[in-house]
């Protein structure tokens, strides 16, 4: 079994999340004894935080390098980044280190293909609707068609993942505003949505949204289990 490196506590809520698909598929497909071998780096969440609303990215990708690499001095085979937002720094964590990273939209974007979807809804905190980071590897590289909701709808998104979903709040009436944002995707052409915060998950589920969610800490945990287990 290939150990896991993992890169959390962007929210620590999410990470859970993380260690407990992981930990329930590798039992699942080893034994009921069996638990994955893995490493956490979990940051302190409100230094990243106030870093990504100050926008200091290069503050950001440093942490995130000095991460990456104490996971591979302590043995880690791959990299998993517990965060969609953070994947902005992908490209320099891969470069710092001589392990592989599994990048969050790569898992996310095969399953969408394979149920036969093209256009894509997206919901996310503000960067990773608005930046290129994330929805240029979906286009570029898996040729998606990716919808975002109008700037309005973006500010509500981020602010439920920031002031509610991050700090633990899980509340009906954001998941109500969450299912109307997801019916205007869904007119202005969504045939899937993709749930693109690894808190979201927290939030909306498969029955919130006329057509069918693509959670990706599920999918992201379920490929690291895939690549830790592979032959």
């Amino acid at each position: 079994m290939r150990t896991i490196g993992l890169i959390g506590g962007m929210s620590w809520e999410s990470s859970s999340e993380y260690y407990r698909l992981i930990n329930q598929s590798v039992r699942e497909q080893r034994g009921p004894t069996t638990s994955a071998s893995c490493l956490l780096w979990s940051f302190n969440f409100a230094e990243i935080e106030d870093l990504q609303h100050k926008g200091d990215w290069t503050g950001l990708t440093t942490r995130m390098t000095e991460a990456a690499q104490k996971l591979e001095a302590a043995g880690a085979n791959f990299l998993v980044i517990c965060t969609n937002t953070m994947h902005r720094t992908a490209p320099a964590v891969e470069a710092s280190v001589s392990i592989p990273l599994l990048h969050i939209a790569d898992p996310t974007a095969e399953r969408i293909k394979a149920a036969g979807f093209r256009s894509v809804g997206l919901l996310g905190t503000a960067f990773t609707m608005e930046q290129d980071f994330y929805k240029g590897r979906l286009t570029d590289r898996h040729g998606l068609d990716v919808i975002i909701p109008d700037a309005a709808d973006r500010a509500a998104v981020h602010r439920v993942i920031y002031e509610e979903l991050v700090t633990g709040q899980v509340l009906a009436p954001s998941r109500d505003i969450y299912r109307v944002i997801i019916q205007r995707m869904v007119e202005n052409g969504a045939e899937a949505v993709i749930l693109g915060c690894t808190e979201i998950m927290l939030l909306i589920g498969p029955d919130d949204s006329p057509v069918p969610v693509f959670d990706t800490t599920e999918l992201h945990a379920l490929a690291a289990v895939d690549l830790a287990l592979a032959d």
